[in-house]
């Protein structure tokens, strides 16, 4: 027995992934053959080993696959053997200025390490002996450039952080490790400008197999970083490049984890939970459609079945909407048609909408659930609830 939930197959990605190299950065199988990894990074002192953990915990349960870690002093390097032991997910050490700290990193058992060659005081003559120590360990190393911190000599070439700048400083420490035979590699080149950052990666994604990290630096406050991100993310993963991702915000680190997620979502490169579609504001709306909307958001938050549901506010493009979605509502005239997998089951006044909704959603859920338990897997469909 199957639930029908009324919609098509999800479509499928924009372009095929990019080939590259597999890793293993913990346990999180990295590369193309394997989803889009969302990480954070935490914002304690790494040295407060259970305020870090906690962070960790909560970046673990809002959906975070891997966690970085700042590390620039000894007291930190100390930390890392007990997060990176305790942590569910895998800790990256992140790691500037004192090489030193590559190697404290990997022998606290790291599921890898972030290194900025561009300010890691002589790398170039540490690269055999970090590519060494990283190689009997199985560590994987993250080179991450940003347009901040290149090379002098990068900086005299090009004048500034062009995209040409960054690839070519980012070749040039792989092909350093490459010379000693180490190739688990991961290269991120990021910038603050969406435009510069994809061109960046662009340019990468011709000129090697290693995965990439995609990240908009120094993004800014929730709604600008928001926005850049996702925009600089949609255009490389629409044509798959791109491999791990990070959103860079001034905000708390749950919160890029969150818009990470949803941006993977968007593009169909993560399974789809709940999904409010409700419409815009309009002269032709009957009803309070922002309230609606807002009110069924909270009654539904955390929810983990796949469920679209519309919230419509007129006549025009309600019912199509309703219809299309799991579970819906067309309003007008101070009531609402509530459409459940297409069909109307019933009409309430205005004051109920949302207490039926929420009721016809959790029945929703459970009958998902139930079927997912009869399956032994996971339920067929992609439930979408729509506010309009």
């Amino acid at each position: 027995m199957t639930i029908d939930l009324g919609l098509p197959e999800a479509p499928a990605v924009l372009a095929p992934r990019r080939r590259t190299r597999q890793l293993d950065v913990g346990g999180v199988a990295v590369g193309s053959d394997h989803p889009v990894s969302v990480q954070s990074m935490t914002t304690t002192l790494t040295s407060d080993v259970n305020a870090t953990l906690q962070q960790i915990a909560e970046l673990t349960a809002a959906g975070c696959d891997i966690v970085r870690v700042a590390v620039p002093s000894a007291d930190d390097a100390e930390a890392l053997p007990a997060i990176a032991k305790k942590s569910n997910i895998p800790v990256i050490a992140d790691i500037h200025f004192q090489p030193k700290y590559v190697f404290a990193a990997i022998d606290a058992g790291c599921a890898a390490v972030r290194v900025n060659p561009g300010n890691i005081k002589k790398f170039d003559d540490k690269v055999g002996e970090i590519a060494r120590a990283a190689k009997d360990a199985g560590t994987p190393i993250r080179i991450g450039v940003n347009a901040g911190s290149l090379e002098p000599g990068i900086m005299a070439k090009y004048g500034k952080a062009t995209p040409e700048a960054l690839v070519e400083s980012a070749l040039w420490e792989a092909s350093l490790f490459a010379e000693h035979d180490f190739h688990d590699i991961k290269i991120s080149v990021k910038h603050h400008d969406p435009v510069t950052m994809v061109r960046a990666y662009e340019l990468l994604a011709e000129q090697c197999d290693y995965p990439l990290h995609l990240g908009v630096t120094e993004a800014g406050p929730t709604f600008q970083g928001t926005i850049k991100s996702a925009t600089a993310f949609g255009a490389l993963l629409s044509r798959g490049i791109g491999d791990t991702i990070r959103v860079s915000l001034s905000a708390p680190p749950i919160e890029e984890v969150r818009v990470g997620l949803s941006i993977l979502e968007s593009m169909n490169l993560r399974p789809r939970k709940l999904e409010i579609v409700s419409c815009p504001s309009c002269g032709r709306a009957q009803v309070d459609v922002y309230k609606l909307a807002d009110e069924v958001t909270a009654g539904l938050e955390g929810m983990e079945v796949p469920l679209r549901v519309a919230v419509m506010g007129c006549v025009v493009n309600g019912p199509g909407e309703a219809r299309d979605a799991d579970l819906g509502v067309a309003s007008g005239n101070g009531k609402g048609q509530i459409f459940v997998k297409g069909e109307v089951i019933k009409t309430v006044p205005e004051a109920q909408i949302v207490e039926t909704l929420i009721e016809e959603a959790l029945r929703l859920a459970e009958e998902a659930g139930s079927e997912e338990e009869l399956a032994g897997g996971t339920a067929g469909g992609t439930p979408t609830v729509t506010v309009g």
